[in-house]
């Protein structure tokens, strides 16, 4: 307890050293983060002052801010950075080609197929897979939000939670996030049964979340 009582009060904002960070300030601004933050994101920001000044969140120090800004912008800014894509961008016309669905009404869920200029979107990677097992070929592109950040992400480079009591606008769902960690504090949090990478996603996986 003294140990971090002085490490509040001696480091800054830009002063954590990477051992201090690693240990405490990304286990610790995560957690407050998801718990106590509405959900921001970070590759919309310049610099961490910016960031920190548009985060929202409740009951929380000045310091425990200040993890919460410094995980945000080493760790989910640059990991989405890495893994960021042209954003998802539907149509109000554009109707799921599985439920029929219109998927605009559904943005947290929104995914899509692309096929050169052309494309499909769904409001669930499980109405996505089901379309995308009838028509692999040809497809230029694949993208996913994160369930946490909200980011496009590359459906390849996702992690799957499946089996959750987390229900989408097609109920049981395959839920992605762009890092295993996510995923795995995710499925311990909402009972769910198993975490895959896209490749290992089958027609009868997929099938069965309906039952």
């Amino acid at each position: 307890m003294k140990f971090v009582v002085f490490l509040f009060l001696s480091i800054s904002l830009f002063g954590y050293s990477e051992a201090i960070k690693v240990k405490k300030i990304y286990p610790m601004g995560e957690k407050i983060y998801k718990k106590r933050c509405q959900t921001i994101t970070p590759s919309n920001y310049k610099n961490i002052k910016v960031l920190k000044q548009n985060l929202k969140c409740k009951h929380i120090s000045a310091k425990r801010l200040d993890m919460v800004a410094t995980y945000l912008w080493d760790k989910k800014r640059v990991l989405v950075s890495n893994l960021h894509v042209k954003d998802i961008v539907v149509s109000k016309s554009e109707k799921c080609p599985i439920c029929g669905m219109f998927v605009y009404k559904y943005p947290k869920w929104a995914t899509q197929i692309f096929y050169g200029k052309k494309h499909y979107s769904f409001d669930g990677v499980k109405d996505m897979m089901k379309y995308y097992f009838k028509h692999q070929k040809n497809i230029t592109n694949i993208l996913v939000r994160d369930y946490y950040s909200q980011e496009s992400i590359k459906a390849d480079k996702a992690f799957y939670v499946i089996g959750s009591n987390i229900y989408g606008p097609m109920g049981n769902e395959l839920i992605p996030f762009i890092n295993e960690d996510d995923a795995k504090t995710f499925y311990l949090d909402h009972n769910a049964k198993k975490i895959v990478r896209f490749k290992d996603i089958t027609k009868k996986m997929v099938y069965k979340l309906d039952e």
